[in-house]
C-alpha cells in the first residue's frame, strides 16, 4: 500500500539493505571485530534477559493490588549493604571482558606489519578513486558509471575495480588531493579517513575471492555519493596475470601517445568524448553546462572558444584558487583529444583539432 502511494506521488522507492547485523566479514581483522562485536552483542542480550526478567516478575508479584508491602528495612540486608560494591564490580568486569579483546584487535589494526606487503596507494578525489600498485608501477582510476551503464548497480558501479589477491597481507596508504575522503568497505571491517597532505596506513588479509562495494565515508562534497568502491578479490596467481595485463594495456597507451600518427577530427573527437565523460564531466556535466559559479560551463565559454593556447595552459596547469585541477599528467594525445572535443561539441564549432605534438610543445 505504501508503495502504491509513494508511486502515484511520484516519488521513487530507495532499496536499501535489510540485513540486520554486519556483512560477513571477508578479511582477519573484519573476523576479529565480528567476533569482539558479536560477544558484545551477547553479553547485552544476556543482561537485558535478566533485569527484564527481574523487572517483569516485580510488576507481577510486587504490585500493589496483590498487596505486596515495600521492605523498608531492605538497605540494611546484608545484599542491600554490599549491592553498590557488587553491582558495579560485576558491570566493570564485564567492561574488561569486552575492552580486552577490543583492545586487542585494535592493535592489530594500527599495528601495520612491515614485510611482505603488497602496497596500494589510495588517493580520493572530487570525484573519483585513484589506486597506485606501488611495486608493479600500475594505476587505475576508478569512477562511477551513469545510471544506463550501471542499471540496478547506480551509485554502486565502478568503471575500473580495485583488484586485489587474497590470502596476502595488503598495506593501504590513504591520502587526498583536495578534500577529506574517506575509503570504505564494510566486509573489511574498518574504515579509514583520506586526509589532504597526510598519509595514514591500514591493512587487510583477505580471505574470500568475490566482488565487496564500498563508499566514500566522509562527506566530500557535492558528487560525494558518486564515489563509489568496487574491489575484485582474486587467487594471488590470477592477480599476477592482472598486474601483466595491466602493464601491457599502459605499454600500448604509451606507444600511440608518442606516435607520429596525424589524427583526423573524428579521431580526436571519439577519444575526446571518452576522456571528458570519465574525467571532467563530474565538474562540467556531459552536455558542457557545469554548476556556477563553483564549476563555470564549457558550452561557449572564453576559454573553450577563445585562443587554443590559453584552453591547452588551462587544461595542463589548472587554475589557482579554483576547483580546477592541473591535468598534465595526462599523455599528449589524452589532452589533445579532450581539448579538440571540448573546442567542437555543444556547438562550440571552432573547426580546432589539435594535434599530440601541439600539447607537447604546450608544456
Amino acid at each position: 500500500m505504501t508503495s502504491l502511494l509513494l508511486s502515484l506521488l511520484g516519488v521513487n522507492m530507495a532499496h536499501a539493505e535489510l540485513g540486520l547485523n554486519f556483512p560477513p566479514p571477508v578479511t582477519t581483522i573484519g573476523q576479529e571485530i565480528y567476533d569482539a562485536h558479536m560477544m558484545t552483542m551477547s553479553i547485552a542480550t544476556i543482561l537485558l534477559v535478566i533485569v527484564f526478567s527481574m523487572v517483569i516478575y516485580s510488576l507481577i508479584f510486587h504490585r500493589k493490588s496483590r498487596g505486596y508491602q515495600a521492605d523498608q528495612h531492605f538497605h540494611e540486608s546484608w545484599f542491600g549493604n554490599w549491592s553498590w560494591i557488587l553491582v558495579p564490580a560485576m558491570v566493570l568486569g564485564i567492561d574488561f571482558t569486552i575492552a580486552g579483546s577490543a583492545d586487542k584487535t585494535l592493535e592489530r589494526i594500527w599495528d601495520v606489519p612491515k614485510e611482505n606487503m603488497l602496497d596500494v596507494k589510495i588517493i580520493g578525489h572530487q570525484w573519483w578513486w585513484e589506486y597506485q600498485y606501488v611495486d608493479s608501477d600500475v594505476k587505475i582510476e576508478s569512477r562511477y558509471l551513469p545510471a544506463d551503464k550501471a542499471g540496478d548497480l547506480y551509485l554502486r558501479e565502478v568503471d575500473h575495480h580495485l583488484v586485489l589477491p587474497t590470502n596476502t597481507k595488503i598495506r593501504f596508504l590513504n591520502t587526498a588531493v583536495d578534500v577529506n575522503h574517506a575509503w570504505w568497505v564494510p566486509e573489511f571491517g574498518f574504515k579509514r579517513d583520506a586526509i589532504v597532505g597526510y598519509v595514514s596506513e591500514s591493512w587487510v588479509e583477505i580471505t574470500k575471492e568475490g566482488v565487496y562495494r564500498g563508499q566514500c565515508a566522509e562527506l566530500c562534497g557535492t558528487w560525494h555519493s558518486r564515489m563509489p568502491i568496487v574491489v575484485d578479490a582474486v587467487s594471488p596467481q590470477r592477480f599476477a596475470t592482472w598486474v601483466e595485463e595491466q602493464k601491457a594495456i599502459k605499454v600500448a597507451v604509451a606507444a600511440e601517445a608518442t606516435s607520429a600518427k596525424v589524427w583526423t577530427k573524428e579521431e580526436l573527437m571519439e577519444k575526446g568524448q571518452d576522456h571528458y565523460n570519465t574525467k571532467c564531466s563530474a565538474c562540467h556535466q556531459i552536455n558542457g553546462q557545469g554548476l556556477p559559479p563553483a564549476f563555470p560551463a564549457l558550452k561557449g565559454s572564453k576559454i573553450a572558444i577563445g585562443p587554443l593556447a590559453g584552453h591547452l595552459d588551462r587544461v595542463l596547469n589548472g587554475k589557482t584558487g579554483t576547483a580546477m585541477p592541473a591535468w598534465n599528467a595526462l599523455n599528449d594525445l589524452e589532452v589533445a583529444a579532450i581539448v579538440t572535443y571540448e573546442r567542437n561539441a555543444w556547438g562550440n564549432n571552432t573547426g580546432d583539432v589539435v594535434q599530440p605534438n601541439q600539447v607537447k610543445a604546450a608544456r
